[in-house]
């Protein structure tokens, strides 16, 4: 090494020197802070709610179909040419409202020519009265034969019988004539025109379009075998209603079950192929929620109140198969409690087994809890109520 090596060598060392020291001095105080004994973590914060004990009705889940209590296909009563259609496609309609016009001249010259016969029978009716009054008068004064005197009779009879033909036939004509104009037979929605104007319609053939009722509706579901056998257990015991039965339906876009209505219907045999029984609910539909053909979600009441446990579901945590909670234990300790869950009920869950009404469970802030027995501060809510707002605690400020 010469000189000038040596020199640079010495003046990195004098460089170096002062950051070693440095590090070395942050690196000591890391250690001590680290090893300085410190106060133990305060116990999470934890919502704590009481175990809800109250009756609740029992509610079986099904799924239904929305139809129309009237579904109706409109056909023509007579053959003709569609000369308008005098409604708008998909809008309601009421009862008698005008939906399609056939072609009223051949049925208007059919009725003037009924009627027209109508006034020549009664003529001629009155013609035959007046010669058989004549033959009546001639046949006192022994003018006329009684020959005579009977055709005349027999010729009255059939002009007034000839009248009450030509009456029907005249009525005949006024119906075929009020039927070329095609109205709404239920309230409801119109569908889509299926002829239009300038289309042949074949009399009782020719499919116009469909109206379909809106209010009420009709919920049809399917039950279980099983669960039909113990609904008429349920009703030999006195424990449920023989008719009648409470139903709620939601649609796939709602949530929970906002709708109410009752079961009108059962069918009179199961379904051997698919084990199931049809019922029908009747819902009412006054702002036109349902739409006939949508998918139902329905719960059928299935027997009367009976007190129940209930739990905030979120308090509720799964180890595999079982489903277990904390609870609050002496010393403000969580304990763990296996739970076999039921039915939903107001937004809350029945609990089957595993608790009591004199427990506490652990709701929100479940997730702090890493073993059993672990500490926490609890604070008191409703079973069902949010978790409370989190507390900011103010850190002093530096001088």
């Amino acid at each position: 090494m010469n000189i000038l090596d040596f020199r640079i060598d010495r003046r990195r060392r004098r460089i170096a020197a002062p950051l070693l020291g440095v590090l070395a001095a942050a690196v000591l105080a890391a250690c001590s802070s680290q090893a300085a004994p410190g106060e133990d973590m305060p116990p999470p914060e934890v919502s704590v709610a009481q175990v809800l004990s109250r009756p609740v009705a029992q509610w079986d889940d099904f799924t239904g179909r929305v139809v129309a209590v009237e579904t109706v296909a409109l056909r023509p009563r007579v053959s003709g040419y569609v000369d308008r259609v005098a409604f708008q496609e998909g809008n309601e309609v009421k009862k008698g409202d005008l939906l399609f016009v056939i072609d009223q001249r051949p049925y208007r010259a059919a009725l003037a020519r009924a009627q027209a016969q109508l006034a020549r029978a009664k003529s001629q009716a009155q013609l035959a009265r007046s010669q058989d009054a004549r033959a009546e008068e001639l046949l006192e004064a022994s003018a006329i034969s009684r020959e005579d005197y009977e055709a005349r009779r027999a010729a009255s009879a059939q002009g007034d019988a000839e009248v009450r033909a030509a009456e029907a036939a005249v009525t005949t004509a006024q119906l075929d004539l009020q039927f070329t104009e095609v109205r709404s037979p239920v309230d409801g929605r119109a569908g889509r025109a299926l002829v239009t104007a300038g289309n042949l319609a074949q009399a009782d053939t020719t499919l116009l379009t469909t109206v379909v009722s809106l209010d009420p509706v009709h919920v049809y579901f399917e039950a279980d075998e099983q669960s039909f056998l113990r609904y008429q257990a349920l009703t030999r015991n006195g424990e449920r209603a023989a008719g009648g039965n409470a139903v709620r339906v939601g649609l796939s876009n709602e949530q929970g079950y906002p709708h109410s209505g009752i079961v009108d219907f059962t069918d009179n045999q199961v379904d051997p192929n698919t084990g199931t029984i049809r019922a029908r609910a009747v819902v009412a539909n006054p702002e036109r929620v349902f739409t006939p053909g949508l998918h139902a979600r329905v719960q059928l009441e299935a027997a009367a109140a009976a007190e129940a446990l209930l739990i905030d579901e979120r308090a509720v945590l799964t180890d595999q198969d079982r489903k277990y909670v904390y609870v609050l234990g002496e010393n403000d300790q969580a304990e763990r409690r296996d739970i076999v869950l039921g039915r939903s009920a107001d937004g809350l869950r029945v609990v089957q087994d595993g608790l009591t009404a004199e427990d506490r469970v652990i709701v929100h802030g479940v997730q702090k809890v890493f073993f059993p027995g672990m500490p926490v501060a609890p604070v008191p809510i409703e079973m069902g109520e949010s978790a409370p707002p989190p507390q900011v605690v103010a850190s002093a400020e530096a001088p």
